[in-house]
């Protein structure tokens, strides 16, 4: 049908350059936070595309409902505005057939929200914490330079490195010192190299033949300690297990298991799908109303609807996982309390439309 054609033609128009204007938002704040990472030496500068790739991929669940409900809603909208709704509705293309055809662009559009949600983005969630792994794992110390002191381990620990190898993991002439708990120790060594521990991940610096001086300030009781070896613990590994995580967890498992922090993660999943056909159906409701004559007053009011929606299911979510509320109750009631708003809505349009129908007037022509 033509105007079928037509009407998924508009919302399909502003869907595409939305989701560019989400995307160039979303990934340029990550790309900064990478790309400060790398400078810092936390991760090797050649993750920083792959990370923010899947970082990409997985923010999508969180990003494609707003993309939709924003296309139906601008897009009819404009309609209203050049008043082509209203003559689409007197020509017999009332409400319920306009909210028909939405609602097959919607469904259509759900099924790709289903395969990112249910599918691509845990993927994606799982990727991204490997490759943070294996970044901690393989940076180097490319963040330290010679002749400079450098804090490390979040300020408490200062190094300081003479000279550093060409493929800089090793050291030569390094000073380090460590605050612990209120003692100051001071390691000195004629060379020294990175050291990752395979098993919890934690960042060594290991000096060879060297001394430790071990200390109050002010207090002359220091212990001065030669050693051939010493590892020196600068920075705990931030390595997590990722199978244990429901954000990166597979639809499958989060379906077999009862506890409450996966039963939240499942229903925020198939909130995704809901989100997108109930809030198109209220992008199309809304701009029965006045202020659909006016786009950017509808835009704002729209935005302000979402963020409300998807806040209540964020914070359901956490009351969820902490066992404040029962999973049978879960995100559930937010999507009640939603589709209740909507048939309001419904229900005062069909009212005044009832209602400025009975005041029409046919005067006989004379």
């Amino acid at each position: 049908m033509i105007i079928e054609r037509y009407i998924h033609r508009e919302i399909l128009q502003r869907l595409l350059w939305i989701a560019g204007l989400l995307i160039l938002i979303t990934t340029t704040n990550k790309f900064v936070d990478y790309l400060a990472d790398a400078a810092s030496g936390r991760i090797p500068a050649g993750f920083v595309l792959e990370l923010l790739w899947y970082r990409m991929l997985a923010m999508q669940p969180d990003v494609m409902p707003l993309l939709i409900f924003l296309s139906v809603t601008l897009a009819m909208a404009r309609m209203t505005q050049d008043n082509e709704l209203i003559v689409l509705t007197a020509a017999g293309f009332g409400r319920n057939r306009q909210l028909k055809v939405v609602l097959r662009f919607t469904v259509v559009f759900s099924l790709l929200v289903i395969s990112v949600s249910f599918f691509i983005a845990p993927w994606a969630e799982l990727k991204v914490k490997d490759l943070k792994i294996r970044a901690w794992e393989e940076a180097n110390i490319s963040a330290l330079t010679s002749g400079q002191f450098k804090e490390i381990n979040k300020g408490k620990s200062v190094v300081y490195i003479e000279n550093l190898s060409d493929d800089k993991m090793s050291m030569q002439n390094v000073f380090l010192h460590i605050n612990e708990k209120g003692k100051e120790s001071v390691l000195k060594s004629d060379s020294a190299y990175f050291d990752i521990d395979k098993n919890t991940g934690n960042r060594f610096i290991v000096f060879k033949k060297g001394r430790r001086y071990l200390g109050i300030p002010g207090k002359l009781d220091y212990q001065t300690t030669e050693y051939e070896k010493y590892g020196a613990l600068i920075e705990l590994s931030e390595r997590k297990r990722s199978d244990y995580d429901p954000v990166s967890m597979s639809t499958v498992r989060l379906l077999l298991s009862p506890e409450p922090k996966y039963q939240a993660e499942l229903q925020w999943r198939i909130s995704s799908v809901l989100i997108c056909i109930l809030l198109s159906v209220l992008g199309v409701f809304l701009n029965q109303y006045p202020f659909g004559q006016k786009p950017f007053a509808l835009l704002l009011l729209g935005i302000l609807i979402y963020f409300i929606y998807t806040n209540l299911l964020g914070i359901s979510g956490t009351l969820v996982e902490r066992e404040y509320l029962p999973t049978y109750i879960g995100l559930w009631w937010v999507h009640v309390a939603m589709i209740i708003v909507i048939l309001i809505i419904n229900r005062v349009i069909t009212y005044q439309h009832k209602r400025n129908t009975a005041t029409i007037q046919i005067l006989p022509a004379e």
